[in-house]
C-alpha cells in the first residue's frame, strides 16, 4: 500500500492508533495522530515521545476535522458517530491490514470465546508446520503482521473493528456466537449482530464462512454469506445441513464432514474445561481443515494448549477451595458460561460497569448453581435485584474485600469463581489489571494459609 501525498487522520492514541500512525507515516501519509486525553493520562508516553517524532501527535483537545484528510483510521473505541458523515475515506487497522497482507487469513468474531479460538488456531496451524501468527483483538495489532515471514495470518476481530471495515474479505471467517453486548454502543442486538455479520458478507467464491448453528442469530448469517457456508454444532450431527461440508461433535469426538466422507477426530488431548471450549476446539479444527491442514496434526497442539490468562484461569486451591479468575466474562453470556462450566459449587464475584444488558438468564443459571454471589463496583445493586430471592448477596466496596470475603463463606469442594458480567473501567484499567487484582489478593490469602 502508498500512501505518499495522502493526509491521514488516526483517532485514538492507544495501542492500535499508535500501530496505525507507524503505519500510515511508513507508506508516505502525512498523519496526525490524535487523541483528546492530555499526554499524561495516556499510556507509554516514551513510546508517544518516539511517535512525535514520525507523525504529528496532537492530545488534550477536540478532535480535527476528518473532513480534512483523505483516509480516516478509528481506533476500535472510537464509535462512528464522532466521524460519521465527515469522513472521506474510512479504514480501521483491519481494513489497512486485510489490503496489505499477502497470505490467507482466518478471522474470527462473535461474542465470546474469540480469543481462546484464535489463539487455538495459531497453535494447530504451528503444530501442522505453518508459518502463523494471532493478532488483532487478542492483544497484538493487527498490522505487525504486515511483512512478517507468514503462511497463515490469524485475526480475532471485534465488532468495534468491523465498524470500520471496508473490503475485508478474510479467506476463512468464524462467527461463534451473538449475544447481548456493547448494547451501550450499538444500541440494539439486531444492530449489534448486523456488524458482526461484516465478516462475511464480503466473502466470495474460494472463501469459507465456519458458522455455529447452534446459535439462531449466526446460523441466519448463512443468507447472507458470499463464499462457502460451513455449519458446525456442539448439540447435534449436520449430516442433512444442506452443505457440502460441516463439523459436530459427537460423543466427545470432532466429526468433519466432506460429502458424503466423514473423519472422526478424538478430543481426549483437550485440557481445557467447560462445554465452551469444546466450541472454541471445533471451531479452530474446522478453520484450519477448510485451510487444507490435515486436522489429526492440527489436533497435536492439544497436548500442550493452556486456556489464556484470565479465561477460566485455576489461580489457586487452598483448604479445598479453587479459586478461579474469569477477569475476560465481560458480559452476562460469558458469565453464564464460566458458572455453568465450574466443577463445585459457586461462591461469585461479579460486578463492574453495567454495560446496560440483562441479568436474567444469567440470575437464572446463578440460582441453580451459586452458593453466594458478592458484588462490587457500579452495576452490584442491578446483579443483586436480578438475584434477588434466588442468590444470598452482598455488596462489597473492593475487589479485595471480596476475595477475603469470599474465603470466609467458601467451604471444601467450592469454587470462588470471579466472573464479573461487566466491564472493567469502573475501578480499573481493564480486565487485564482485575485479573491481576484477584490472583494477587488469592497469594495473600495463600501466604496466610501457609503461615
Amino acid at each position: 500500500m502508498d500512501l505518499s501525498g495522502k493526509s491521514v487522520l488516526v483517532l485514538g492514541l492507544g495501542i492500535s492508533g499508535r500501530s496505525s500512525a507507524r503505519f500510515c507515516a511508513a507508506r508516505g501519509a502525512r498523519v496526525v495522530a490524535a487523541d483528546e486525553r492530555p499526554l499524561a493520562e495516556l499510556a507509554e508516553p516514551g513510546d508517544l515521545t518516539a511517535l512525535a517524532r514520525e507523525v504529528e501527535v496532537r492530545a488534550g483537545q477536540a478532535f480535527p476535522d476528518p473532513a480534512l484528510f483523505d483516509v480516516l483510521v478509528p481506533s476500535p473505541g472510537i464509535p462512528p458517530e464522532r466521524y460519521a458523515g465527515r469522513a472521506r475515506t474510512v479504514w480501521g487497522d483491519i481494513e489497512l491490514t486485510g489490503r496489505c497482507l499477502q497470505v490467507p487469513v482466518i478471522a474470527v468474531t462473535g461474542t465470546n470465546g474469540k480469543s481462546t479460538t484464535v489463539m487455538l488456531i495459531e497453535a494447530m496451524l504451528l503444530a501442522a508446520g505453518l508459518r502463523a501468527k494471532a493478532a488483532g483483538n487478542v492483544g497484538t495489532p493487527a498490522l505487525s503482521l504486515v511483512g512478517e515471514p507468514l503462511d497463515v495470518a490469524v485475526l480475532e476481530v471485534s465488532s468495534f473493528q468491523l465498524e470500520s471495515t471496508d473490503a475485508f474479505q478474510p479467506r476463512i471467517a468464524v462467527v461463534l456466537n451473538i449475544s447481548p453486548d456493547h448494547l451501550d454502543r450499538h444500541g440494539h442486538l439486531d444492530d449489534y449482530a448486523a456488524v458482526k455479520r461484516r465478516l462475511v458478507e464480503r466473502q466470495r467464491a474460494g472463501d469459507a464462512a465456519v458458522l455455529c448453528f447452534d446459535d439462531p442469530r449466526v446460523r441466519d448469517f448463512a443468507s447472507a454469506a458470499g463464499g462457502e457456508v460451513v455449519p458446525m454444532s456442539t448439540r447435534k450431527p449436520l449430516v442433512d445441513s444442506g452443505t457440502k461440508r460441516a463439523a459436530w461433535l459427537d460423543a466427545g469426538a470432532a466429526v468433519l464432514r466432506d460429502g458424503t466422507q466423514s473423519l472422526r477426530l478424538s478430543l481426549d488431548s483437550l485440557r481445557l474445561p467447560g462445554r465452551h471450549n469444546l466450541e472454541n476446539v471445533l471451531a479452530a479444527l474446522t478453520a484450519v481443515w477448510l485451510l487444507g491442514v490435515d486436522p489429526e496434526r492440527a489436533l497435536d497442539a492439544l497436548t500442550d494448549f493452556r486456556d489464556l490468562p484470565h479465561r477460566s484461569e485455576r489461580v489457586a486451591e487452598i483448604a479445598g477451595v479453587r479459586f478461579v479468575n474469569d477477569s475476560k466474562a465481560t458480559n452476562p453470556g460469558a458469565a453464564l458460561r464460566a458458572i455453568e462450566s465450574a466443577a463445585g459449587p459457586v461462591i461469585w464475584i461479579a460486578g463492574g460497569r453495567d454495560k446496560g444488558l440483562s441479568y436474567e438468564a444469567l440470575a437464572e443459571m446463578a440460582s441453580t448453581r451459586v452458593r453466594h454471589a458478592l458484588l462490587i463496583g457500579e452495576a452490584a445493586p442491578l446483579i443483586e435485584q436480578a438475584l434477588h430471592g434466588r442468590v444470598p448477596c452482598e455488596q462489597l466496596e473492593s475487589l479485595d474485600a471480596a476475595v477475603e470475603t469470599a474465603a470466609l463463606r467458601a467451604q471444601p469442594g467450592d469454587v470462588v469463581l470471579l466472573a464479573p458480567a461487566c466491564a472493567s473501567f469502573d475501578q480499573f484499567q481493564n480486565f487485564e489489571a482485575r485479573g491481576e487484582c484477584f490472583r494477587d489478593a488469592v497469594a495473600r490469602l495463600d501466604v496466610g494459609a501457609s503461615a
